[in-house]
């Protein structure tokens, strides 16, 4: 068959080729093409290996040369708080200073300074905030993004936030997966009854779900936050209305968040730098992913997840950004990428595949997207480099050239392609 698009002289093209979740060593089996094609008609593709692709060259095919550099399947960022507004920049002196995360959220920092801020936001600036941020996020390489609430943490403005992530999701390139987060903190109206917050999130939980506004319930299981019991409950309650569940865990101390994710079955289990020897093991006799965050120990200056024992326990290990205006203020994803590299001693096979297909996996899109097979979306990503392990060496650049989503170019010599 004639493609409507060929793209050749690819240096390399790195895939994974692995049936999701792909555990542990097998996180290292890739392949890579030297000297590569790839075919795209309507938006999926339709053929790629060695050579120039010749044979899917017709009259009317579009054909584009790589120019030697290197092509993976389109980034995935698994974790992200993309809605928000404002900024915590007042905050940075504190974090300085060494004052714990958890003593700025009891002095109405933290989370509850972006609350107070989103909740006067309108629906108008939200919109403008997160569509500039994901216009970042593509300039790196990243074509599908999950997008938490979290920082509205009443009905309506919890809405407002999942509202503008629909508005968002098929007006600009990027693919958005909604999550709904009512369980991000307790907000200061109820300080003094949980309990009643508790069961206002479970009430939440029926609109969200009959209206569609998300496919996931994420809790912030954490000291301080909300606890293993209150986590369970929204969960359990979650998955009887047939939505994923994931939870934040064991991101400070451990209080076993992992080992509930393992035992419900979570899609991710997320953060994980506290996280026990024995949810270890848990997770490893799950389909669960551990959702590495390591931009955010990064920039708190907190130890990094232990991801070399979690692959060597045979664990589904992603990588996300965990972009949030308090703990990761950034849309760098291939600094996530080359801190997973640097600090997390991943190596470069292992985080394309948790940059890549675990992501999709744990998102329930491995069927379309997350690796580059015939069939599937041609989200792809051409890296002005000599080879994958460069964009992992050559830190704090942004080494994406150009940027495809179904197909097509969205990002050209770095630039944004205009309609």
């Amino acid at each position: 068959m004639k493609a409507g698009l060929v793209v050749h002289h690819i240096g390399e093209l790195w895939t994974t080729h692995r049936r999701p979740p792909v555990k542990g060593s097998r996180m290292n089996d890739v392949t890579v093409l030297r000297d590569a094609f790839l075919a795209v008609s309507d938006g999926v593709i339709v053929g790629f290996g060695s050579g120039t692709g010749e044979d899917f060259v017709g009259p009317a095919t579009i054909v584009r040369d790589a120019r030697g550099m290197v092509m993976t399947p389109g980034l995935v960022d698994g974790h992200t708080h993309l809605v928000h507004a404002g900024s915590r920049e007042h905050e940075f002196s504190l974090k300085l200073q060494g004052v714990p995360y958890l003593d700025i959220l009891k002095r109405g920092g933290g989370i509850l300074s972006t609350v107070a801020n989103t909740r006067a936001a309108s629906f108008d600036d939200l919109y403008d905030q997160a569509r500039k941020s994901l216009g970042r996020m593509l300039s790196f390489g990243v074509t599908t993004v999950e997008a938490k609430s979290g920082y509205g943490l009443d009905q309506k403005n919890e809405r407002k936030i999942l509202e503008v992530v629909r508005a968002l999701d098929g007006s600009q390139p990027v693919s958005l997966i909604p999550t709904y987060m009512g369980a991000h903190a307790v907000p200061s109206e109820y300080a003094f009854d949980r309990d009643g917050y508790v069961a206002s999130v479970l009430a939440d939980l029926e609109t969200i779900r009959r209206d569609g506004l998300a496919e996931s319930v994420d809790v912030f299981c954490e000291a301080g936050v909300f606890t293993l019991a209150e986590t369970k409950r929204i969960l359990l309650r979650a998955k009887e209305l047939g939505l994923a569940v994931r939870v934040h865990a064991d991101e400070i101390v451990s209080t076993g968040g992992a080992g509930l994710a393992a035992e419900l079955g979570c899609a991710s289990a997320d953060h994980l730098m506290a996280i026990s020897d024995r949810d270890i093991l848990a997770l490893a006799g799950s389909d669960t992913v551990a959702n590495l965050l390591p931009g955010t120990s990064f920039y708190l200056g907190h130890d990094y997840a232990p991801a070399r024992k979690l692959i060597q326990a045979n664990v589904a290990v992603a990588v996300a950004s965990d972009y949030n205006p308090g703990s990761c203020p950034s849309e760098n994803f291939q600094f996530t990428m080359q801190l997973a590299a640097n600090r997390l001693k991943m190596t470069p096979s292992e985080v394309l595949t948790a940059a890549t297909i675990n992501p999709a996996f744990h998102l329930g899109r491995a069927d379309r997207i997350g690796s580059i097979g015939v069939g599937k979306d041609a989200d792809f990503v051409l890296f002005d480099a000599p080879n994958f392990e460069y964009v992992l060496y050559h830190f704090g650049v942004n080494l994406a050239a150009d940027v495809y989503k179904k197909g097509r170019r969205v990002i050209a010599d770095g630039r944004p392609v205009k309609e």
